[in-house]
């Protein structure tokens, strides 16, 4: 992996984000991976052995990623993966989508629950303003995670291969790692091994975020607060970049939230921190995003010239 290529990657992604023009012609490389993990679902996932036929599932995928990275990795020309690496790490995309939550909250709270609820899962119409500004907030963290920081982790340790296997097994686990009758079996390798391939870039994350808000750097104790945090999450990534958000910004993330029509008391991260929060909480967290990208440029820039 060369740190000169993947800062050109980010600075691409950073520039241009997912151009529709692009996009509305041609089909997202996440768009081709959906697909084809909706044709392993609805050719294997069937019969008693679904457990077993969905670890076959991701065999396909990974085998697949891999394969197809070291072909674009054999490449003559350089700009290929400069290329892949852009489309692959969603730094725009995330900022521009949690920047638009925060933009329409100040517009109202309607426009707020409608446009936080294309970024997250949780039921939005009855949400207060504090409770939209949490979901944006924990939706950045999460993401630069899933999005940003693990693909470039990936890229680092194994090239083409790594961030192309780690986006598929990450589709897979967005799309049939669930705990639903359908695929609680056939999606648990998808979902464990999302787990396994996040265990280091959460852990990563909240580093970066810590190292991105000066103001923590004092605080006795603040890291063993973020890792006590974490550990309050259900899931065992998520926690890390909710928690080391929450610390950076002062407020209190996660909490009580509906899913489906039930409603689930989940407790706070950072307890203590403030919960009247909006909109410009949202942008901080924007920056936020922002100061860790800055981070990662400047250590594959500095890896590049040695």
């Amino acid at each position: 992996m060369s740190g000169f290529t993947l800062g050109l990657a980010l600075v691409l992604d950073a520039l241009f984000g997912e151009p529709r023009a692009l996009w509305s012609r041609w089909p997202h490389p996440a768009v081709l991976a959906g697909r084809a993990v909706a044709a392993l679902d609805a050719r294997l996932n069937r019969g008693g052995a679904r457990r077993l036929a969905g670890v076959g599932a991701v065999a396909v995928l990974v085998a697949g990623g891999a394969i197809l990275g070291l072909i674009l990795a054999a490449l003559p020309w350089r700009v290929a993966e400069v290329v892949v690496v852009a489309i692959l790490v969603a730094q725009r995309s995330l900022a521009d989508h949690v920047a638009a939550v925060a933009g329409a909250l100040r517009l109202s709270l309607a426009d707020g629950r409608l446009v936080v609820g294309r970024i997250v899962g949780r039921d939005t119409g009855a949400m207060d303003a504090p409770a939209v500004a949490r979901a944006a907030i924990e939706s950045a963290a999460e993401n630069l995670s899933d999005g940003v920081v693990a693909p470039v982790f990936w890229f680092a340790v194994a090239g083409l291969p790594g961030i192309l296997v780690y986006k598929a097994v990450n589709t897979a686990d967005s799309m049939i790692g669930h705990r639903t009758p359908r695929h609680e079996a056939f999606g648990w390798a998808a979902a464990r091994l999302d787990d396994l391939l996040n265990l280091i870039p959460a852990r990563l994350t909240a580093l970066l975020l810590w190292l991105a808000a000066p103001h923590l750097w004092s605080g006795r104790g603040l890291w063993r607060a973020i890792r006590r945090d974490a550990g309050r999450h259900v899931s065992p990534n998520a926690g890390w970049p909710e928690a080391a958000m929450a610390r950076a910004l002062g407020v209190a993330l996660a909490g009580p939230r509906a899913y489906g029509g039930r409603l689930r008391d989940f407790p706070f991260v950072n307890d203590g921190g403030r919960r009247d929060i909006g909109a410009a909480e949202v942008t901080r967290a924007v920056a936020m995003l922002w100061r860790v990208w800055g981070i990662i440029l400047a250590a594959a820039l500095l890896c590049g010239l040695f």
